[in-house]
């Protein structure tokens, strides 16, 4: 014989066992009693803004408004009026965030402060440079002074350009000058 003789028929093969009607309608049952348990959470916002979710309750303190989930009160009622302000609170007196600044705003700004700086570096520079201007000036008058008061031959060229040798009154005059301009320098 071969092994196709030893084949059944489909037909022929034990059928799996099956559970009763009215077990399965039990184990639904409970499957259904379990998760509506399950169902039964609260949700609610404390005092500082956080959102609580829980299977017990909400302590006392929290008002009936920010309780936004209990069993048997709807997730989302649409007809229910606002919840009103707690403890004073206004929707005025809440400060709006400020929104980030758009990219305009941004590269006005950076410009701003590109030309502020700018204009310190040019201010600083033009300092720079009058300070070292100064102390070319303060140098030159303490030589002055020191050829002044060695009582040298000093010449000074006039108005058509020759060449004059100073007299007592002269030298005189030209160290009041000096000494003025050398009490500014430091």
């Amino acid at each position: 014989m071969t092994a196709s003789a030893y084949k059944r028929h489909p037909s022929q093969h034990p059928q799996p066992h099956r559970l009763p009607a009215l077990v399965r309608l039990l184990a639904c049952g409970a499957l259904l009693a379990v998760s509506a348990h399950a169902l039964a959470q609260f949700i609610w916002i404390d005092d500082k803004g956080i959102k609580h979710l829980s299977d017990q309750p909400p302590p006392p303190s929290v008002p009936e408004q920010r309780i936004l989930k209990a069993p048997g009160k709807p997730l989302f009622d649409p007809n229910a009026p606002p919840p009103a302000p707690a403890d004073g609170e206004t929707a005025a007196a809440e400060p709006k965030a400020k929104a980030p600044p758009t990219l305009v705003e941004r590269n006005a700004d950076y410009d701003k402060r590109q030309a502020e700086a700018a204009k310190k570096a040019k201010s600083a520079g033009e300092e720079a440079a009058r300070k070292a201007s100064a102390a070319a000036n303060c140098d030159g008058a303490r030589n002055n002074q020191r050829a002044l008061d060695e009582g040298i031959r000093l010449t000074t060229y006039d108005k058509d350009g020759n060449r004059i040798i100073m007299d007592d009154a002269q030298r005189s005059a030209a160290a009041t000058k000096n000494q003025k301009t050398l009490a500014d320098c430091h």
